[in-house]
Parts: C-alpha cells; sequence; structure tokens
C-alpha cells in the first residue's frame, strides 16, 4: 500500500491497513500522533514516568482493538480517549495521589511566604491540576488547555457533553481556590497566577503550544446532573 509507506494515507485509511493486515500502518499512524498523545499523557500523569507507562499501555491497546473502532468518530480522537483511559487507569490503580510535584528547590524554599514566586505561571497552573480528581483534569486539559470543543471532548473522553461542562466547572472552581492561596511578591495583595482562570470560569490562556483540533464554539461552563 504506497500511500501508506509514504504517509499519504488519511488515518482512517491507516487504521484499516493496520486492520487488514499491514505491518507498517499503525506505526505510520503512531508517528503521526506521538506529539499530540504524548502531551496527553504527560498532562494527564503525575510524572513522565507514569506518562511513558500509560502511553506505551494505550498504544498496545489500540493496537490490538482497532477492530472496534467506530468509524463516526476521528481517529485521533479515538487515540485520544485510550490514552486519558489508559492514564486514568495507572492512577486509580496506584490508590495514592501524592501531593502537588515540586522541584527541590521549592520544597525547601528560603522564604516560607513566598514559596511559589520563582515558578513559571504555567507550573503553577501544571502542578495545580495534579490538586484536582483524574476524570476532572483529563475534562479541564481536552477543553482549556488543548482547544477542544466541549462536544469534541465529550467524544474523546467517552462521556456526554453536559458531563464535560459539568467536570470543567467543578474543576474551575477547585483550580480558582488552589491559586488563590499563592502570595505573591509585589505587595499589591493581587495574584496573577488566580486569574488565570478567568472572569467566565475558563482556564486562561491555553498553555503555548496547545493544540486545537477543532474550532468549537461550545462553552465548558454549564452544569449538569451527570459528574
Amino acid at each position: 500500500m504506497g500511500g501508506v509507506a509514504g504517509g499519504d494515507a488519511t488515518d482512517g485509511e491507516l487504521l484499516a491497513a493496520h486492520i487488514a493486515g499491514d505491518r507498517t500502518a499503525f506505526a505510520v499512524l503512531v508517528r503521526r500522533h506521538q506529539d499530540h498523545l504524548w502531551l496527553t499523557a504527560r498532562r494527564a500523569s503525575y510524572s513522565a514516568e507514569d506518562a511513558a507507562d500509560a502511553l506505551q499501555d494505550a498504544l498496545l491497546s489500540a493496537h490490538r482493538t482497532a477492530h472496534s473502532f467506530r468509524a463516526d468518530a476521528a481517529v485521533r480522537s479515538w487515540l485520544h480517549r485510550i490514552v486519558v483511559n489508559a492514564c486514568l487507569d495507572r492512577i486509580r490503580r496506584n490508590r495514592v495521589r501524592p501531593t502537588v510535584p515540586l522541584d527541590d528547590d521549592v520544597r525547601e524554599p528560603r522564604d516560607p511566604s513566598d514559596h511559589y514566586a520563582d515558578l513559571d505561571l504555567s507550573m503553577v497552573v501544571e502542578r495545580a491540576l495534579f490538586t484536582l480528581p483524574p476524570d476532572q483534569r483529563a475534562a479541564i486539559v481536552a477543553v482549556d488547555m488543548e482547544g477542544y470543543s466541549v462536544a469534541d471532548a465529550a467524544a474523546a473522553l467517552g462521556v456526554p457533553p453536559g458531563t464535560i461542562k459539568s467536570r470543567c466547572a467543578r474543576g474551575r472552581q477547585k483550580l480558582a481556590e488552589v491559586l488563590r492561596t499563592v502570595r505573591t511578591d509585589d505587595g499589591t495583595g493581587q495574584d496573577p497566577r488566580a486569574a488565570a482562570v478567568s472572569d467566565s470560569g475558563t482556564l486562561s490562556p491555553a498553555r503555548p503550544g496547545s493544540t486545537r483540533p477543532s474550532a468549537g464554539t461550545e462553552s465548558g461552563g454549564g452544569a449538569s446532573n451527570r459528574a
């Protein structure tokens, strides 16, 4: 299959070729999306080691269960969902939620009242994310950091749109509370890190380099009777 070997085939064609027995198609598909999948795993895991293990589990699962892929979904969303689920499964198996991970020089700050002063905003937000339940974190990462619409995030995570809205709303509220506890050193009494959660409730701005697979306009701030 020349198109597969040259990387010209669509994601769907690559997956179909893999199912049909092409030994190179799946590798081409993984290479095409490896950066996005790694970033997804890293954001949904406590450490780079956990992310690497979860990503390996996810790719093995995708390789084995490709025949279960439904053509009405995007292959990228299908892979994203498998990676996120692998990360959440690993967290649940470990049954241990570590405190927000900090570097050695942050664990023992020179000034206890200013222990976040040297951290970049994106690092603070990233670490605050790990105070959230895994399901809420996955929803916020998808909508606020990776730029998915609510509908696309719901498809990627395998839950109804209302569930994504509810998880985002609860997660953003918790993030705002966590970030407001961070004190500044400028004497103004205002916390620019807490302002990372905008007035509308979304995590703002998205981290540099975030991907935006769709231009959906749905807001993630609604509520649902399902969490």
